[in-house]
C-alpha cells in the first residue's frame, strides 16, 4: 500500500510538472503566475525535507557560530545598533527631504506610540526589546518591500485584483438563491455571501494541510527574528488568515500551560488583525484589496511587539521549541465534508454580522438623535456622535501621518471603530474613496466630502483589525470556553489586550505613512474634464502631465482616436496643447 501511494504520488508530481513545462513553452508571460507558485512549493518542500533530515546537522552549524559570536556578542550588539540608529537617521533625512514632512510625522508618532505603551506597560523594567526592535523591523521591511519596491508592490497588486476575481465567484450562488437583483439588496445579498463562500474555502484548506503548513511557517520565522515563543507565533501568524476565536484553536491543547504574558500575546494578535473571511467583505465595499493585505501581514509582528511592550514575559514559558508542537487539525473526514462544515460554520459569523450591524446603526442612529437634543440646547443642534470622537481620535490620526484637515474624519472613524466595529467604519470610509473617485466638490456647506489618498491609506491600515468593545466580550467568551482554568487571567487581561491590539494598527499606520507614495487624487478623465472645461488653461502641474501622457500612451499608434468614452474632446485638445503631441496624436 506504501508503494502504491509513492508510486501515485510521483506520477502526479511528473504530469504537474509536464503540464507546468508545457504552459511555459506555449507563452512564459501567461504562465508566470503558475510558474512562480511552482518554484515556491519545490523550494519549501526541499526545506521541509531537509530540515527533517538533517535538523541535528544544521543546529550544530548554528550553535557553532552562536559560540563564535557570544565572544564578540557586545561589541556586536551596540555596533549593529549604532548602524540601525545611523541608518535610519540618514533614510529620512533623505526621505523628507525628497517626500515632505508627513512621512517624519508617521515615523514621530510611531516612536510617540511606542513611549506610550512602554510609560503603561504592567512591568517596565522587564521588558525585552529585541522582540519589540525586531516586531517593528519585520514591519517595516514587510512595508518596504511591499510599498515602496515595485515588484513587490505589483506583486501585492496582483494578489489583490486575484482576491476579488475569486470572491466574486460568491455571485454565482447568491443571484441562483436570491434572483437576479440581488445587488438592489447589496450588503445582505452581495457582502453576506463573500463571508460564506470564503469561509468554505478557508475550511477545505484547513483540511488539506495548506493553512496549517503555511501558519507553520510564518510562525516559525517571526519566533526565530523576535524570540517569542512558539504557541504565541503560531496563534499571531494563524490571524493573519482566520479570525480571533478561530486561530487559538489550532494550538487548543496547550492553553492551559500558557504564561498570564503569553495569553496577553495571544489575545492582542486577535485584536490587531482581522479574519480572512471579512476581509472579502471590505475588498466588496471598494476598499483597496492589496493595502488589507498588506495591513493584514504587517499587523502580525506588531501584535507580538506592543503585547510584549505592553505586559512583558515574568514568568518561565513551559511550551518551548524543544516540546515538538504539534497544530491541530481539523475533525472532518474528507474534503467535501470539509467544504460543508465551512459553510455551516459561517452561519454564525454571517448572523453575528448582521444583528450587530442592524443593532450598531439603530443605536448610533439614536445617539446622534440624543446628542443632537443636547446640543440644541447650547445652540449647536450639528453634535452627534462621530464630532465626539472626532475630537479624541484626531491628535492620534494626526501623529500617524493623516492631513490635519482628515485627522478630524479619520478620528470619528476610528470612533466608529473602536466603540462599535470596523463594519461600521469601513462602510464610511468607503462613501469617502467613492465621493473622491466621482471627483465633485471637496467641500458643501463646509464639510469635506472626501480625504486625500495619503488619508486613506493611513486610515485603511489603523481600522484594520478586531479591537473594539463588541471583540471583547467574544474574545473572553471563546477563549474561557477553550481553558476553563485560565479565566480569570483571560478576562483580567483582555482589556489591556485591545488597547495593545488597537496601538499595533496604530503602529502599522503610522509604517505605511512612514513608506506610502501616494497617487492621484482623482481618476484621469475626471482630473482633466474638470480642469480643461475651465476658463482659464491651466498650469503644467505634476498631475495634469502625468494624466496626459497617461492618455496619449493608453493608445496605440495604429489607434484612431476616438473622443468620447473616458476622455473628453476637451481633454485631448488640452493635453495635446499642453504637451506639444506630435501630430500623429492630435492631427
Amino acid at each position: 500500500k506504501t508503494n502504491l501511494t509513492d508510486i501515485y504520488i510521483l506520477l502526479s508530481v511528473a504530469a504537474y510538472l509536464v503540464v507546468v513545462i508545457a504552459a511555459c513553452s506555449l507563452n512564459f508571460q501567461r504562465a508566470l503566475p503558475l510558474f512562480i507558485i511552482t518554484v515556491l512549493a519545490i523550494f519549501f518542500i526541499s526545506w521541509d525535507i531537509l530540515i527533517a533530515k538533517y535538523e541535528d546537522r544544521i543546529s550544530a552549524v548554528f550553535s557553532f557560530r552562536e559560540r563564535y559570536l557570544e565572544k564578540y556578542y557586545f561589541w556586536i550588539k551596540w555596533v549593529s545598533y549604532a548602524a540601525f540608529v545611523i541608518t535610519i537617521i540618514c533614510w529620512l533625512i533623505f526621505d523628507t527631504a525628497k517626500r515632505g514632512y508627513q512621512h517624519l510625522i508617521s515615523f514621530c508618532g510611531l516612536v510617540f506610540y511606542v513611549l506610550l505603551m512602554f510609560i503603561f506597560s504592567k512591568y517596565p523594567t522587564k521588558v525585552a526589546w529585541r522582540t519589540v526592535f525586531s516586531g517593528i523591523g519585520m514591519q517595516f521591511i514587510l512595508g518596504l518591500l511591499i510599498l515602496r519596491t515595485k515588484v513587490g508592490f505589483d506583486m501585492f497588486n496582483w494578489l489583490g485584483n486575484q482576491i476579488q476575481t475569486f470572491l466574486e465567484y460568491s455571485d454565482t450562488g447568491a443571484k441562483f438563491v436570491f434572483g437576479e437583483k440581488y445587488t438592489d439588496h447589496f450588503f445582505a445579498f452581495k457582502v453576506l455571501p463573500i463571508v460564506v463562500f470564503f469561509s468554505t474555502v478557508m475550511s477545505m484548506l484547513y483540511h488539506v494541510g495548506f493553512m496549517q503548513w503555511v501558519v507553520g511557517k510564518v510562525g516559525w520565522i517571526m519566533q526565530i527574528f523576535m524570540a517569542t515563543t512558539p504557541v504565541e507565533s503560531l496563534v499571531a501568524a494563524g490571524n493573519i488568515f482566520v479570525g480571533q476565536t478561530e486561530s487559538p484553536l489550532m494550538v487548543r491543547p496547550y492553553l492551559p500551560y500558557l504564561t498570564k504574558s503569553e495569553l496577553h500575546a495571544v489575545m492582542t494578535a486577535g485584536f490587531s488583525t482581522i479574519a480572512g473571511s471579512v476581509l472579502g467583505a471590505y475588498i466588496s465595499f471598494g476598499v483597496s484589496a492589496s493595502h488589507l493585505l498588506t495591513a493584514s501581514v504587517m499587523s502580525a509582528p506588531a501584535s507580538l511587539a506592543t503585547s510584549k511592550l505592553f505586559w512583558p514575559e515574568t514568568e518561565k514559558p513551559t511550551v518551548t521549541l524543544k516540546s515538538d508542537l504539534q497544530i491541530t487539525k481539523g475533525e472532518s473526514k474528507n474534503i467535501l465534508e470539509a467544504a460543508s462544515q465551512g459553510a455551516s460554520t459561517s452561519i454564525l459569523l454571517v448572523a453575528n454580522i448582521t444583528v450587530n450591524l442592524i443593532s450598531f446603526l439603530a443605536l448610533l442612529a439614536f445617539v446622534d438623535s440624543a446628542l443632537s437634543w443636547v446640543g440644541n440646547l447650547f445652540d449647536y443642534p450639528q453634535l452627534n456622535f462621530e464630532i465626539i470622537c472626532a475630537y479624541v481620535f484626531m491628535p492620534l490620526s494626526f501623529m500617524m501621518g493623516v492631513d490635519w484637515e482628515d485627522s478630524f474624519i479619520v478620528g470619528g472613524l476610528l470612533g466608529y471603530k473602536t466603540f462599535f466595529n470596523e463594519f461600521v467604519a469601513y462602510e464610511r470610509l468607503s462613501k469617502l474613496i467613492h465621493n473622491r473617485e466621482k471627483g465633485g466638490s471637496m467641500y458643501v456647506n463646509g464639510v469635506k466630502q472626501y480625504m486625500t489618498v495619503r488619508s486613506e491609506v493611513i486610515a485603511t491600515y489603523a481600522l484594520c483589525g478586531f479591537a473594539n468593545f463588541g471583540s471583547l466580550g467574544l474574545v473572553i467568551g471563546g477563549l474561557t470556553s477553550i481553558a476553563p482554568s485560565k479565566k480569570s487571567e483571560i478576562a483580567g487581561g483582555a482589556f489591556r489586550a485591545m488597547i495593545a491590539g488597537t496601538v499595533a494598527c496604530f503602529m502599522t499606520a503610522c509604517v505605511a505613512g512612514m513608506l506610502s507614495v501616494p497617487g492621484l487624487e482623482v481618476p484621469c478623465h475626471i482630473l482633466l474634464g474638470n480642469v480643461f472645461n475651465s476658463t482659464d488653461f491651466p498650469a503644467n502641474s505634476t498631475e495634469i502631465v502625468e494624466c496626459c501622457q497617461q492618455l496619449f500612451t493608453s493608445v496605440n499608434d495604429s489607434q484612431k482616436i476616438i473622443p468620447g468614452q473616458n476622455y473628453s474632446l476637451s481633454s485631448w485638445k488640452g493635453c495635446c496643447q499642453m504637451l506639444a503631441q506630435p501630430a500623429l496624436h492630435c492631427a
